[in-house]
This record gives C-alpha cells, sequence and structure tokens, in this order.
C-alpha cells in the first residue's frame, strides 16, 4: 500500500501519528508524509519518505499566523487557499510519480484533503483533537457575533474558493473543505468514551486511543506524593509558575515542572521542586498523583492514560472541550485561578478525594482497550483495497 501523508507544522499535530506511521512502515507499506524541516528527523525514524513542503511561499509556517486561523476565519480561508496553491504544482507532481492508494492529511491540513479531491483519490481525515461534528460542536461554543461576523465575510470566502476551482478543486464551498461528514474515513486519537457525543459518529470513524511514546529516561519517585505541571510550549506566565513554587514549597511532594525554554529565572528552589526545560512527559507521568496541564489533548490524553487526575487550566477553545470533557468523566477539576491558595486547593482536592483516581482509571482502562494502531492499520489497508 502507498500512503501520501499530509501535516500542519505542529508537534501536537505530528506526534500523535508517528506510531501509526511506524506500525505502517513496519507491515511493508510505504509513505511518503509530506511536512516541514523541522520535523523531517522524527518523520524519518518513523519510516517514512519525507517531501519537504518548506520553501513553498507557505505562510502557515509563519507561528503570528497559525496562532490568527485560530480566530478569524477570513484569514483562516485565505492562508488555506494561498497555501494550498503554493503547494499545487509541488503536491500534483509528487502525487503523480507515486502514485498513492490512499491520502491521509490531518483534519487541518485542507490542502491533504484538497489534493485528494483534485486527484481522485481515497480519504482518510486524521483527527489529533476530539472530532466535530453538529452534536459535539458544543463543546467548542460559538458566539452569535462569530456566526455574524462569518456570514460578513462569506463574500471574501466566496473569491478565495473560486480561485480553488480555477485550478482544478472541486469545492462548492467552504463546508466542502473545512467539515467531514459522516461519510468521511476518520482516524480519531482517542477512546470513544473520551470522545464527546461518540455515538452520533458513523462507523467510519475509528477511535483508535491516544499514540504513547515508551519511556526513555525513567524518573524516580522521591516523595509520597509526585505533583506535575506542565503548560506546553506556549505558556510563559511566570507569575503562575511562581505561584505554584510558593504554594508547593512547603507541601514536601515531589514537585517537577517542565517550562520550555524560560528556565533562567528560578534559582532560588526549594528541594523538593525542580524545574526543567523539557522532560520525559512519560516518564514523569508514570510517577505522578496530579497533573496540572493546560488541557493540550496530547497532554491531557498522556496523563490519563496514566490514571493521573488532571488539574484543568485551558488557554484556548479547544483546550477547553478537552477540560470540559475530563470534568464531566470526573476526572479531574478546573483551576479557578492562579492564585498560590487556588493551585493548592486544587491539587490537593484531586489527590486526597477518590473519585477523582477513579474517574483518571475509566478513561485510562477505555484508551487501552481501544483498537490502538492495529485497527488504524487494518482500516487504512481495508480503504486502500477498494
Amino acid at each position: 500500500m502507498k500512503i501520501a501523508w499530509f501535516c500542519i507544522p505542529a508537534h501536537g499535530h505530528t506526534n500523535p501519528t508517528l506510531g501509526l506511521v511506524k506500525t505502517l512502515a513496519e507491515a511493508g507499506h510505504q509513505v511518503w508524509y509530506f511536512s516541514f524541516e523541522e520535523f523531517r528527523q522524527k518523520i524519518e525514524s518513523a519510516g517514512a519518505t519525507f517531501i519537504s513542503c518548506d520553501g513553498f511561499d507557505f505562510e502557515m509556517e509563519d507561528k503570528d499566523n497559525a496562532d490568527r486561523v485560530g480566530k478569524d476565519k477570513v484569514f483562516a480561508t485565505e492562508l488555506l487557499v494561498s497555501s494550498t496553491l503554493a503547494l499545487d504544482e509541488m503536491t500534483a507532481r509528487v502525487i503523480g510519480e507515486i502514485r498513492p492508494d490512499v491520502v491521509v492529511s490531518d483534519s487541518v491540513a485542507f490542502w491533504g484533503k484538497l489534493a485528494a479531491m483534485k486527484h481522485g483519490l481515497p480519504y482518510v481525515s486524521s483527527t489529533t483533537t476530539f472530532a466535530f461534528n453538529r452534536y459535539s460542536a458544543k463543546y467548542m461554543q460559538e458566539s452569535a457575533w462569530d456566526i455574524a461576523r462569518m456570514l460578513w465575510a462569506m463574500p471574501r470566502i466566496n473569491r478565495q474558493l473560486k480561485r480553488l476551482r480555477e485550478k482544478g478543486y472541486p469545492v462548492k464551498s467552504l463546508l466542502d473543505i473545512v467539515q467531514n461528514d459522516n461519510d468521511t474515513n476518520t482516524i480519531v486519537y482517542t477512546s470513544k468514551y473520551f470522545q464527546p457525543c461518540s455515538e452520533t459518529f458513523s462507523d467510519r470513524y475509528h477511535f483508535i486511543g491516544p499514540s504513547i511514546r515508551p519511556i526513555t529516561d525513567p524518573v524516580e519517585k522521591t516523595a509520597e506524593k509526585t505533583v506535575y505541571i506542565s503548560m506546553g510550549t506556549v505558556n510563559q506566565n511566570r507569575q503562575f509558575y511562581r505561584n505554584c513554587i510558593n504554594a508547593l514549597a512547603p507541601t514536601g511532594w515531589q514537585v517537577i515542572i517542565s517550562m520550555g525554554t524560560n528556565t533562567d529565572h528560578f534559582d532560588d528552589l526549594p528541594e523538593n521542586i525542580q524545574v526543567h526545560e523539557s522532560v520525559d512527559q512519560m516518564a514523569v507521568l508514570s510517577i505522578a498523583d496530579a497533573f496540572i496541564t493546560h488541557c493540550g489533548m496530547n497532554s491531557a490524553s498522556e496523563g490519563l492514560y496514566y490514571g493521573v487526575p488532571l488539574v484543568l487550566f485551558p488557554q484556548t477553545p479547544e483546550q477547553d472541550a478537552v477540560a470540559k470533557r475530563t470534568e464531566e468523566l470526573g476526572a479531574g477539576v478546573r483551576l479557578k485561578s492562579i492564585s498560590e491558595e487556588d493551585v493548592l486547593d486544587a491539587l490537593t482536592t484531586v489527590i486526597n478525594e477518590p473519585q477523582y483516581k477513579e474517574g483518571a482509571a475509566r478513561v485510562a482502562e477505555s484508551f487501552k482497550s481501544s483498537g490502538g494502531m492495529a485497527e488504524a492499520k487494518a482500516f487504512l489497508e481495508m480503504i486502500a483495497a477498494g
């Protein structure tokens, strides 16, 4: 089987796919992975052939642009169209050369979906967030103002879609591109239990559970309770970290903070608290009793996979959806504010009240009993076979 795989330049969307890419490569299938130089090593290590999308006037690579996409649909559409057209010649040439049996693309790498439409190839959506339809969309609330702004912008959006049609892409509306329906073959990296409204999705949706990396650098548990704090690479709210350190210093708990590149301003650390630029997150979670997280889908899933109750501190609508679902399933509590009192209160709650550990254990069990890479591989093989 030959697979053309497309992804956006983001670790959170690339990492979950690598276990499946490795499984496919080990089974003798060929994967051509369209991505960006920053991810080349990871992708080649998984056994795929890396196809560079760098240097094609691809504006999604700009971090500011990527942040704006989530907030401005007109800008997002213009960027999507420009990116698709920038890659058009290269993708057409490579697809012509490799003649893939199936195209897999990240649910936000719309140029992959458009390439499948243009070249008449079977398409599979790779969804590293929750799957969204009109039922689960309530987890990502849009205000009337957002909808009004979108309608106001439709003439500009339609002009962009015309550019695609002129290049041979069979696109009638924006929904053709951005919305998957129950006829769309989809791999989702979570369990049916964790997915909101999972009963409303057809059997073309395969909820395979999260892709969990093996532990490479074990961490020793040095106290009765271990707390892990990570807000992803983006959040650099120094006051939040300072409050966590002040609140947790007297507890005697082992506290491990992964803070990204901003580690230089915490020199006076108490003995029980360690601050790192990065850690082997699986190793830390395997010994943790609680995890303060920004609720990125991967981080939350990794914590829950290890049965760790979460303290939820989402920063975006997508992360808020993950927080809501975790709360609903009794596997975590929201952080009310970044005050020292609220940090300590939330952690004490999830550590001392057993129902949160039990809620996390139920999610963990659902992840471990999902079909995993074997199910996803069989699904792709079936689609490729027609």
